[in-house]
């Protein structure tokens, strides 16, 4: 008798520890899928503003014929920015991914910035009404970028917060939940979204 209590002790302590495994498993699961999902938001309002800004250059080229090294700058970072935001696509949960990704967009923020301050010289491209159509959607599209890097960021902190507490720690060093990375900027002159005005 006391050995077939003994068991059900046994069976039962085991019970509630592989549903206590189990159940932070998906907890962590659950929120990973969120974060790579918030990421996907992201994803979708870069890759707008990577569709936008050759259409932008373009325009501006015809007026800035002597700033051909400004242009070619904003193209550039551009080009490398789709290219990091290609590989963090695929993986979100990457920290390097992410960390190429931000060095990348804080580069093509700044050339952008240089491209904008070069623009105030030239009125005619300012008073374009193909410029001002695509000031607006890039104004609009860099304020979508904002959003979703916050609801990023909320996703990535709710994860890690829940990987990092005990007793989900234990879980998390079984199962290798590494940490996610912030989508954060760097360089303070960075942290200033694009300003688009004519």
């Amino acid at each position: 008798m006391t050995g077939m209590l003994l068991l059900i002790v046994v069976l039962v302590v085991a019970a509630v520890a592989f549903f206590w495994v189990v159940g932070g498993y998906n907890r962590l699961v659950a929120l990973r899928n969120r974060f790579k999902n918030a990421f996907a938001q992201i994803d979708v309002q870069l890759k707008r503003r990577y569709d936008l800004i050759p259409n932008l250059v373009e325009t501006a080229r015809a007026y800035m014929k002597h700033e051909k090294e400004t242009l070619e700058s904003v193209i550039a970072a551009r080009n490398q920015a789709v290219k990091m935001e290609g590989l963090a696509a695929k993986m979100p949960d990457d920290a390097g991914a992410i960390r190429n990704l931000m060095a990348a967009e804080g580069a093509l923020t700044g050339a952008m910035g240089r491209l904008l301050a070069v623009m105030e010289a030239y009125p005619d491209l300012k008073a374009n009404q193909n410029m001002m159509q695509l000031s607006e959607e890039l104004t609009s599209t860099e304020n979508k970028i904002a959003f979703a890097r916050q609801a990023y960021n909320d996703s990535v902190m709710n994860y890690n917060t829940a990987r990092e507490v005990f007793p989900t720690v234990l879980i998390a060093g079984m199962f290798n939940f590494h940490e996610a990375m912030l989508f954060e900027i760097e360089k303070p002159a960075e942290r200033e979204a694009v300003q688009v005005k004519f």
